[in-house]
């Protein structure tokens, strides 16, 4: 924990026997133990390391230099809008694999974003969801039926299910990992600036991430998967599923039959 140590020791005041901590950087040290406590280990499993331990893990998740301070790349990385969803580490999956069990899954729209007309969102996420059957043997339906297999959804603050949204900024959607007993879940958060240009957040990306939740993978540590933690704009016509995500996503809906796969 030395590095933090010293970053402390610069803001010693003579006379004193103890560090003073400027309240931007407390501000920042607060910050960077709320986001590590929600999307990796939990306050009480963090009690098993220091911040130094804390700080070098969150680096090497993201491949950024492994400081052990709260240097300037990882406050800028902390601070940059993202999923909702916990951290785990390389293509991964949720626990215990879980998937939709058969190849036709149903989706439904509960409502839409501000400032965007149903038309223009419709086809946003029915090209989110081809990304994804285009890679797999899954064909996905659109329904108007209060059940179906996943359901999309635009709420504010806290909607019910434990996972708050925080405004504008810094967490923009979640979703669950894929449940026989439940209808499955992607939830945006409805203060953000929807679009699908350059401008705000590009509805189309997040919900590309968000269905690869749905459907069972977890976060990928590739920056240049969807399935990266942090949102990246990229220009939806030239949009392409990184190796990582398809790699991942065919391992869990092909079941090792690499010959039924497609690139």
């Amino acid at each position: 924990m030395l590095p933090i140590l010293l970053t402390f020791a610069i803001f010693l005041p003579w006379g004193l026997s103890f560090p003073v901590i400027p309240p931007t950087l407390q501000d920042d040290l607060n910050f960077f133990e709320d986001y590590f406590h929600r999307f990796f280990f939990t306050t009480e499993e963090s009690q098993k390391y220091s911040l130094e331990d804390q700080l070098r893990f969150l680096q090497h998740f993201f491949r950024l230099e492994e400081t052990g301070w709260l240097d300037e790349p990882t406050k800028a990385l902390i601070r940059q809008p993202r999923c909702g969803v916990p951290d785990i580490a390389d293509y991964s999956f949720f626990p215990g694999s879980p998937k939709i069990e058969r190849n036709h899954v149903t989706y439904s729209i509960y409502n839409y974003p501000v400032g965007m007309k149903y038309e223009r969102v419709e086809k946003i996420i029915l090209k989110a969801v081809k990304i994804w059957s285009n890679v797999t043997p899954l064909k996905f339906q659109r329904v108007y039926t209060e059940r179906s297999d996943i359901e999309f959804a635009f709420l504010r603050g806290g909607h019910g299910d434990g996972f708050p949204f925080d405004g504008k900024g810094n967490t923009l959607a979640h979703a669950f990992a894929p449940n026989p007993y439940y209808q499955g879940v992607v939830h945006f958060d409805r203060d953000e600036e929807w679009s699908y240009s350059h401008e705000g957040i590009n509805l189309f990306l997040v919900a590309v991430h968000e269905i690869g939740h749905a459907l069972g993978l977890g976060h990928s540590q590739d920056p240049n998967s969807i399935m990266f933690p942090t949102y990246q704009y990229q220009d939806p016509k030239y949009f392409r599923l990184g190796d990582d995500d398809i790699k991942g996503i065919q391992t869990l809906y092909y079941s090792g039959n690499k010959s039924q796969r497609v690139s």
